[in-house]
């Protein structure tokens, strides 16, 4: 078989099913998590030696960037693979990405971020040769640079998903994600309109431990519930009345994970953005919201018609397993580095 590294950032999990993906396509993937920290040693490790030390001034993200940029370097050589597949990695220096050239293996880069937020230098762009991102600027932005280049969008994967029956089940609105302003606000208008409201997340939890690792002292104002596991996030959306795809001033051009996901794992769809008519029918496949108030109406519609509501939800499960897998994804990427 032929050997796949697959350099990844732990983020959520999103490793495992590009990696299975990878497999059932006949690849044979050795996987290195990037910045992962198992284990309670090295989460404190993180915590106080990087992320605590760029709080106080003491440049603790170059000290993250140069131990991740040598030990990835290091898998690179003692794993010889005959194909590196990097996922995100800008955090990875030149010493890496000269490892990376001197093993001779066909590469290949996917991104999920913008290349404006993310440390990128246009000399290394131009060594990785060949890349697919989420973001359609920035895949004629990669073009222009002499990558070979594919405008390749984020996915889901279909395992152990909840059984219909159980769609829509809780009366909840639902949304998992990070906490940023537009959101919060958003989330709070539900709220104040008597919407039964959860939000997922390290940054909506008032647990203890998640203030702890969020450097905050309280929690939001909206009702929170702690970070789950990918798969029970699936099952999340899916059991919720709807769950929401929240955008807004976040991202400026690419689709979140999300958006593949809630449709995928059979869930009602609300999402901020009309340009999702590239991926799904709105109307049929999920709906679109511009403000609070839209929210609410296709809420109270769900709850009148659960056959409605049933139908998107079945069009959308179905648009998204022949459309928009990681299968079909990596597909696309195997072509940019054969």
């Amino acid at each position: 078989m032929t050997s796949l590294l697959l350099v990844t950032p732990a983020f959520h999990g999103y490793w495992a099913p590009i990696a299975r993906a990878c497999a059932s396509l006949g690849f044979e993937p050795v996987i290195h998590r990037y910045d992962a920290f198992d284990g309670i040693r090295a989460k404190m490790r993180n915590k106080l030696s990087y992320e605590g030390a760029d709080r106080i001034g003491l440049s603790g993200h170059q000290r993250m960037r140069h131990d991740l940029t040598v030990a990835s370097a290091r898998v690179v050589r003692d794993a010889r693979p005959d194909i590196v597949l990097v996922v995100k990695g800008d955090i990875l220096g030149e010493e890496f990405w000269d490892t990376v050239e001197a093993s001779g293996a066909r590469r290949c880069l996917w991104l999920y971020d913008e290349l404006s937020r993310m440390e990128y230098a246009d000399e290394t762009l131009v060594r990785v040769g060949a890349a697919g991102s989420y973001s359609r600027a920035d895949t004629r932005a990669l073009a222009d640079l002499g990558l070979r280049s594919d405008y390749v969008p984020l996915a889901y994967e279909d395992r152990d998903p909840l059984p219909p029956a159980q769609w829509g089940s809780s009366p909840e609105v639902t949304f998992a994600g990070a906490r940023y302003p537009n959101r919060e606000e958003l989330l709070r208008g539900l709220v104040e309109r008597g919407i039964p409201v959860r939000a997922y997340g390290r940054d909506w939890s008032g647990h203890p431990i998640d203030r702890a690792r969020t450097w905050r002292l309280g929690a939001p104002a909206v009702p929170g519930a702690r970070e789950v596991g990918l798969e029970e996030a699936h099952r999340v959306m899916a059991r919720s009345a709807a769950t929401l795809n929240i955008h807004g001033s976040t991202v400026t051009d690419g689709f979140t994970m999300r958006t593949f996901e809630a449709c995928g794992a059979g869930a009602l769809q609300l999402i901020d953005r009309d340009d999702v008519d590239a991926f799904y029918e709105p109307g049929t496949e999920l709906l679109v919201f511009h403000d609070a108030d839209e929210i609410v109406d296709h809420h109270q519609r769900a709850a009148r018609d659960p056959g409605w509501a049933r139908a998107i939800r079945e069009a959308g499960r179905r648009r998204t397993l022949a459309e928009h897998t990681f299968v079909h994804r990596v597909r696309q990427l195997e072509a940019l580095w054969a």
